[in-house]
């Protein structure tokens, strides 16, 4: 049995990896907020997303998978979630006259990052839709080993999130030093463009899918 549950362990790490490294609207989060909130900031917006990620995968388990995978849920994330996205990046590029460093002590909440990464994921509906399809192939091959499978499947999928999002705070928070004010507020301010050009990709997915 230990040799099965570690094979869908590792490709269950390796492709949750991959995708991981494909950067995205949680990438550019990452990215603005850990010059500021430092290591935690990857872990964090991870908790979130491994706490949206649970749920899902309650809700696939009890046959929501259809509903899930509907043109119609795609279109309505696509909408909410393209104008979330837009909303993010128009705060960011309004803090930005005002963007600092600030020392860790001052820096935001931990439930603040937890929630971002919820939102964030939530907003993406290509992330819903990989769970609606690639997610449930996954879980379907790990539904034989009972709970004990899909637990060794989540934790590796989760597992690779967590290593690839924490190794990207630790790259930019230790490049921290070298970050001087207006360099940041230009990284910051790449990210929040780069967060607008995801909303309005997902906003024009909408679109093309209603006509």
């Amino acid at each position: 049995m230990i040799g099965p549950l570690l094979v869908l362990f590792g490709s269950s790490f390796i492709l949750a990896f991959s995708g991981a490294m494909m950067p995205g609207p949680l990438f550019a989060v990452t990215v603005a907020e850990s010059p500021r909130q430092g290591y935690k900031t990857g872990p964090l917006l991870m908790l979130g997303h491994g706490i949206l990620e649970m749920a899902l995968i309650a809700a696939l388990l009890f046959g929501l998978a259809p509903f899930l995978s509907d043109p119609k849920t795609f279109i309505a994330v696509s909408f909410i979630g393209g104008a979330i996205l837009l909303v993010m990046a128009i705060l960011m590029l309004k803090t930005l006259p005002s963007l600092d460093l600030p020392a860790p002590e001052n820096a935001k909440k931990s439930n603040s990052l937890v929630w971002d990464g919820i939102l964030v994921s939530i907003s993406n509906p290509y992330w819903l839709l990989w769970w609606a399809t690639v997610g449930l192939g996954c879980l379907g091959r790990s539904r034989p080993y009972g709970l004990q499978g899909i637990l060794v499947f989540f934790s590796g999928h989760i597992l690779a999130d967590f290593v690839w999002y924490g190794m990207v705070s630790a790259a930019v928070y230790r490049g921290r030093r070298i970050l001087k004010k207006n360099t940041c507020r230009v990284l910051t301010g790449f990210c929040a463009v780069f967060l607008a050009l995801f909303g309005v990709y997902f906003l024009v997915s909408a679109v093309i899918k209603v006509f």
